[in-house]
């Protein structure tokens, strides 16, 4: 593997420099006890922070468990551990100790990462580093590309990775992810603070390193693909049912639901509501060959949701949520909080150009949104306590409550003259 000498030079001015293998080679896949315990005396002797990354069978596979995770650290070389068969490296972490792991995207790893007992005490994550630094293209490859000058191909980003054995050519890619990972660490380091943004990026991996798995969605069901299109109860019960026992059977077959049964199918059996098998079948998104075929297991379900008496069925709307009505209500329900989240628009897009970063990294917009229809005249100790308490870190109560603070101030003047300035709530 070569480096380019100037990664700044050879940005502006030449083409990207394949990166193909790892400068040491691809290790032989860590699939047995040995194996590990090895790897894991190599860590333990190494020094500085470990790159870690895992894969994962979306799209193949029923829920989100790590198949294959990969390692590196100076002096070790890269680990790429079969998951399947050890799912358990709680040695490898106590051979680290509070070492920092490197993550690009550490939310979408760290929970299969504590699955497997990979618990870092530290973490340094190359994406929301990107992010804060203001870069428009922040995926692995666009990084790597940016700060060494190497063209990373992605090509097996999307694989079944439950696959075994696994092909060379996968090993290849899942090894190539770990193996600059902690130079571009080093890179965004001084990029940040140089920027004057370290201590933010800090308290944003501390975040993610800390963040527990979101609460279950009630009706989980209603998140189907295309269910706003299904407006009766009758209709939305049939899309519940289906739902309730494609999950049940995704799981016992360990496959994706979207393998089991497409969203397309429960909506237009949903929409058509049919009177018999022979008028199921005939929907369009009932004909493919695969789906044909199923269709005897699913009628039964859909038979039941027809016959479901009118108490059991599901509400057109959801469970009320705990948060404020869409914005395009507030004008009606409450025009002080619109004219606050007019106003807060622009004032937090002025902060977005300020510090050149996203507006969902600067600040949570649901945080912003909740600040802007709850306040009720406490001035900027309210705002930051409302921020806070929606999970605003310090760095971001510091930039945005006082802009905030002012920004009401002047809704509430604009109120009391009676000027509308609530115009566009409805995009905030």
């Amino acid at each position: 593997m070569t480096h380019p000498s100037d990664p700044t030079a050879s940005e502006e001015t030449s083409p990207a420099v394949p990166l193909t293998e790892p400068a040491g080679g691809v290790p032989p896949l860590i699939d047995t006890p040995d194996a590990l315990a090895q790897a894991v005396a190599a860590f333990a002797a190494g020094t500085g922070p470990i790159a870690a990354d895992a894969e994962r069978a979306s799209g193949f596979r029923y829920g989100q468990a790590t198949y294959l995770a990969q390692f590196k650290r100076a002096g070790a070389g890269i680990a790429l551990v079969d998951t399947a068969a050890l799912p358990d490296l709680s040695s490898l972490q106590e051979a680290v100790g509070a070492e920092e792991f490197v993550f690009h995207a550490a939310s979408q790893d760290l929970p299969g990462m504590r699955d497997l007992g990979i618990t870092p005490a530290k973490v340094f994550d190359t994406e929301l580093a990107a992010r804060l630094l203001g870069w428009p293209k922040v995926g692995l490859a666009a990084v790597v590309e940016r700060v060494l000058g190497l063209a990373l191909a992605k090509e097996h980003s999307a694989q079944d990775w439950s696959t075994r054995p696994l092909p060379h050519d996968w090993l290849v890619y899942a090894a190539l992810d770990v193996e600059v990972l902690v130079e571009v660490r080093d890179h965004l380091r001084s990029e940040l603070e140089a920027a004057g943004k370290l201590d933010w990026a800090l308290q944003e991996f501390e975040a993610a390193r800390v963040a527990q798995p979101s609460e279950a969605r009630p009706d989980p069901w209603r998140r189907t693909s295309g269910c706003h299109q299904v407006r009766d109860p009758r209709g939305l019960g049939i899309v519940r049912e289906l739902w309730l026992s494609r999950d049940r059977e995704a799981q016992r077959r360990d496959m994706s639901p979207g393998r089991v049964l497409r969203d397309a199918a429960i909506v237009s059996a949903a929409q058509a509501r049919p009177a018999s098998y022979d008028d199921l079948v005939a929907l369009p998104e009932w004909r493919s060959r695969g789906t044909k075929r199923a269709a005897a297991r699913w009628w039964p379900t859909i038979e039941r949701a027809l016959t479901l008496p009118d108490k059991d069925l599901p509400a057109r709307r959801g469970p009320a949520s705990d948060g404020p009505p869409p914005p395009r209500a507030w004008r009606d329900k409450r025009p002080d909080a619109a004219t606050r989240l007019a106003l807060t628009k622009e004032a937090i897009q002025g902060l977005v150009d300020k510090h050149g970063m996203p507006a969902e990294n600067l600040m949570q917009p649901d945080a912003v949104r909740r600040a802007c229809w709850e306040h009720r005249g406490g001035g900027e100790t309210e705002i930051r306590n409302l921020l806070a308490s929606r999970g605003a870190r310090q760095w971001q109560l510091d930039l945005v409550a006082p802009v905030l603070a002012q920004t009401f101030v002047r809704a509430a003047e604009l109120d009391a003259a009676g000027t509308d300035a609530s115009d566009g709530v409805v995009d905030a």
